[in-house]
């Protein structure tokens, strides 16, 4: 069976569809990739996250490491079997949280030391540390463990910092080959980083080719810099990395960031959105986000999206939505969840269905002028 391979089926301007083949199944791209940040994606049943198109899934290697623990979940089988999701999974590095939920940590050469959100216990994430996680978990896309800076810092701060995630990133290399049985099924990311600088970025590219990935994420991006700043770097970024490996954008994003990254050239993306917005009553449709909460949904029998095929959508009106949200009942959260990936996926096969027949500009103008109609 083939441990991991990527192969492109059409482009399109800068935009590619393909599949992205590896031991537990198959990834069409451009991907989704729900977030089930402690073995779970928020309000759904994992065979409702597959039956909703997506092909493989994110865990979050900080929170699991924290509860329950990596050394539990591998002692009861893996984060496959603990989850009872048997196709691909991704998982992070576990930096980005370090850096955004630990108010103490002291970073070094060797790693990140941080007091845990949940007790205030110290602990210590490197690299090999992260790469031991991530084994343990049974990861079948591992990330390099990387440092996230903001955007807005100065342009030498950014460059050390970049440059000592080009250090870890060898590191990782170097520890998730020594993982011998996992090493030989799974795969292993590189994390581009530089901030918003085009010269940071290529030289940080240089870097992680040099070294040698199965693909190659752009980090770094999505951390409030807005959509203008993320899509005038993405105008160079995925060039930078190599055009036969995929390219992932971590932690994006709104439907209209999705299209407009697809355009320059990604292939992969996770985000929280969809489900935390669903759980807060937030509808994403083809002709824009509705709030569910809002009145005029009171008395509203027709489905949050007409042109949805979503179980939430063909069985449930406007007005029960909005009820179930406004007294508080969790299947509100549930259904507009579940309606929420479905529009994801949809977003995707959508995609990548115009990528392959050449028409993915009139696609792209088509999505615009619907979701923005109002």
């Amino acid at each position: 069976m083939t441990r991991f391979a990527f192969d492109i089926h059409a482009t399109d301007g800068k935009a590619r569809t393909g599949t992205i083949r590896m031991m537990r199944g198959d990834i069409r791209t451009p991907a989704f990739m729900p977030v089930g940040t402690a073995a779970t994606v928020k309000a759904m049943k994992m065979e409702d996250v597959h039956a909703s198109g997506a092909d493989i899934i994110l865990g979050n290697t900080y929170h699991l490491m924290l509860r329950p623990g990596a050394e539990r979940v591998a002692r009861l089988g893996g984060l496959h079997k603990f989850g009872g999701w048997d196709r691909p999974i991704l998982t992070d590095s576990g930096g980005y949280q370090v850096m955004s939920l630990s108010d103490l940590r002291k970073i070094t050469e060797e790693g990140v030391t941080f007091a845990s959100h949940l007790d205030g216990s110290r602990h210590l994430l490197s690299p090999e540390r992260s790469m031991e996680i991530q084994r343990l978990l049974g990861s079948d896309i591992v990330m390099c463990f990387d440092e996230c800076p903001r955007a807005d810092q100065p342009r030498d701060v950014i460059a050390k910092s970049m440059e000592m995630s080009m250090r870890w990133a060898r590191r990782s290399r170097e520890a998730f080959n020594a993982g011998a049985e996992h090493a030989e099924r799974a795969a292993l990311f590189g994390i581009q980083q530089g901030a918003l600088d085009e010269g940071l970025r290529k030289a940080s590219a240089d870097a992680l080719t040099d070294i040698g990935f199965d693909g190659y994420a752009i980090g770094g991006l999505a951390v409030g810099e807005g959509q203008e700043a993320m899509f005038a770097t993405l105008d160079f970024a995925p060039q930078q990395l190599p055009a036969d490996r995929p390219r992932y954008l971590m932690g994006v994003g709104k439907p209209d960031d999705l299209v407009g990254a697809v355009e320059r050239g990604v292939d992969m993306f996770d985000c929280v959105l969809p489900t935390r917005s669903g759980r807060n009553g937030q509808g994403f449709t083809w002709n824009g986000p509705v709030n569910i909460r809002n009145a005029r949904h009171a008395e509203d029998t027709g489905p949050l999206d007409e042109r949805c095929p979503c179980p939430t959508c063909t069985k449930y009106s406007r007005a029960y939505l909005h009820h179930l949200h406004k007294s508080g009942e969790m299947l509100g959260a549930m259904l507009l969840t579940e309606h929420n990936l479905w529009f994801y996926q949809q977003l995707m096969a959508g995609m990548r269905a115009a990528i392959a027949e050449g028409r993915f500009a009139a696609f792209a103008a088509d999505f615009r002028r619907d979701y923005f109609a109002r």
